[in-house]
């Protein structure tokens, strides 16, 4: 097992717990005081691109060594001359080819077009408490910052407030604020996606959706996730809540109806309850009976008004993955999110996350291959989405040059949700009226965050830059997550263009496969990405030839 590095002295940032690949601890805290790269890049912004305390310092690259088959085992190429993609009205003179005109914006769909400022989105964030408590953080930050949001699995069938009568919702608070708030600041970049799983179907949530939201949201099937191969989970500690689900019609561990079980809690050796999800698509047993079950749901969806629908696929074997690639461009989806093993947001099993599925590189890497067996016959492949434990500007090239010239955006989990903690504690903080509406975790400011500033606006280097977008009187009503969101996007979009001007590219669809080379020969083995001194050798040995 590779480990990561706990400490990154040269951007002065420090995991607390063991860091995974993303660079993101495995067990991320909503309460953390920091500083990981994520935590302090959505305070700081786009200062975390260089080392820190300049003019004191020189700094060099810690990455001597690029072991195993992962996204960090990837180089980035960059080019001695020429550009490519510049926008329209520029010239490829050295004063506009400079990295804050190049174009990130992306866009995907197949009829009707989603358009996005950054091309990334966030993971599913469902029934899981942590996405409902900071969910205001999450959906106005991406909102404002212009990229889609998911509204994950089971929101309605947990919500306790919600009248569902023989499959038809007659009240879903919870399904509401969620889609409501996004929409709030939406300004036409990004997009709010309602996903379902079996018992969301069973519940009627297309229907209820379609009819009070119409096409303003995205609805999306879900096949699975990276994180786990059985339903989504979430943890109880009541067992009135525990009772309530089970009569709800979903799996509750252990059974709450049962006598001994009522009684071990009661006496405090059974102290929570796990309540599961179902799988889909268990009466079939072939690919081609799936693949009718799978049309007549993208069909009926479409029949009711759905203008736009997405999968989401997890990280299963080959057959899965070509299932998904080829039914989803048969059915001219708007989009298809991979997710590969190494992610994660909710309850997951921990040794089934550790030890089950494909490793993100490998199930991307396939993709893009399945991909073009599709496109070499002539057919327009269904845009893609690469996940799973993706972090960084640098994670983000690499994702969408793997997959290009089919990937147009990059999902993010856990990342994208680091921001609204970091914000909402330091709300909780500086507006003690406000603590348990935004869920602070903090008495006090943490020490890495005094050494930034007392108030929010020295705290947050995007914090002037979302008040012009909203204005001085609404930034009042802006949570503190949402602003750290925001400040987190701009670090990665300003990352990103750097990227992308080292290598030439100033637009997205010009990024390519080309642009990456392999650390080392297994990567290059299972990606098809060229080892780095294989790359563009024949040319150089025709220069020293010439």
């Amino acid at each position: 097992m590779i480990e990561w590095s706990k400490t990154n002295d040269a951007i002065g940032t420090v995991n607390r717990g063991n860091p995974a690949e993303s660079g993101l601890c495995t067990l991320c805290r909503a309460d953390c005081k920091g500083r990981c790269e994520t935590w302090l890049s959505s305070l700081k912004g786009r200062k975390i691109l260089y080392p820190r305390d300049f003019g004191l310092v020189t700094a060099g690259s810690a990455n001597t060594t690029h072991l195993g088959v992962n996204y960090n085992s990837l180089r980035i190429q960059g080019y001695l001359y020429g550009v490519k993609g510049l926008p329209k009205g520029l010239k490829s003179t050295a004063d506009d080819c400079i990295f804050p005109n190049v174009n990130i914006e992306s866009e995907f769909g197949s009829k009707v077009t989603t358009k996005t400022r950054i091309p990334i989105m966030t993971g599913a964030l469902g029934s899981t408490f942590i996405a409902a408590k900071y969910w205001d953080s999450f959906a106005a930050g991406a909102a404002l910052v212009g990229i889609p949001i998911v509204v994950g699995e089971n929101v309605v069938g947990i919500d306790k407030q919600a009248v569902i009568n023989n499959g038809k919702i007659e009240k879903a608070p919870e399904l509401d604020r969620r889609i409501d708030t996004f929409l709030k600041y939406y300004d036409g970049y990004g997009a709010i996606i309602v996903q379902m799983n079996v018992e969301d179907t069973r519940n009627g949530v297309a229907e209820y959706v379609i009819d009070k939201y119409g096409d303003k949201v995205i609805i999306e099937l879900k096949w699975g996730q990276g994180a786990k191969d059985i339903g989504g989970e979430i943890q109880v500690d009541n067992l009135d809540y525990a009772l309530f689900l089970k009569n709800r019609g979903y799996i509750v561990d252990p059974d709450p109806i049962i006598p001994e079980v009522q009684e071990a809690f009661k006496h405090g050796a059974i102290k929570a309850f796990a309540r599961h999800s179902r799988l889909g698509y268990t009466d079939l047993s072939t690919p081609e009976k799936v693949r009718e079950s799978f049309m007549r749901s993208v069909n009926y969806l479409r029949k009711i008004g759905y203008k736009r629908i997405s999968l989401k696929t997890g990280s299963y074997g080959m057959e899965a993955l070509a299932m998904s690639i080829k039914f989803a461009t048969d059915a001219k989806l708007d989009l298809l999110t991979i997710d590969g093993s190494g992610g994660g947001t909710g309850m997951s099993p921990w040794n089934m996350m550790e030890s089950w599925g494909v490793p993100s590189i490998l199930l991307h890497s396939k993709a893009h291959e399945y991909a073009t067996v599709l496109a070499a016959k002539g057919q327009r492949v269904v845009d893609l989405a690469f996940a799973g434990g993706l972090a960084r500007e640098d994670h983000i090239f690499k994702a969408l040059a793997l997959g290009a010239p089919f990937t147009r955006m990059v999902c993010m989990g856990r990342a994208a949700m680091i921001p609204g903690f970091v914000g909402s504690n330091i709300e909780g903080v500086l507006k003690p009226e406000n603590r348990a509406k935004v869920n602070g975790n903090w008495d006090d400011l943490a020490p890495s965050v005094k050494e930034l500033g007392s108030s929010a606006d020295e705290i947050f280097a995007g914090y002037y830059d979302v008040q012009k977008k909203v204005g001085a009187q609404e930034m009042k009503n802006i949570p503190f997550g949402a602003i750290a969101m925001w400040t987190l996007a701009d670090k990665l979009a300003a990352g990103l263009q750097q990227l992308m001007a080292g290598a030439r590219k100033f637009n997205l669809r010009d990024i390519s496969r080309d642009d990456l080379f392999a650390a080392n020969r297994e990567v290059e083995k299972e990606t098809g990405i060229s080892f780095i001194t294989d790359v563009q050798d024949e040319r150089a040995k025709k220069i020293l030839n010439s």
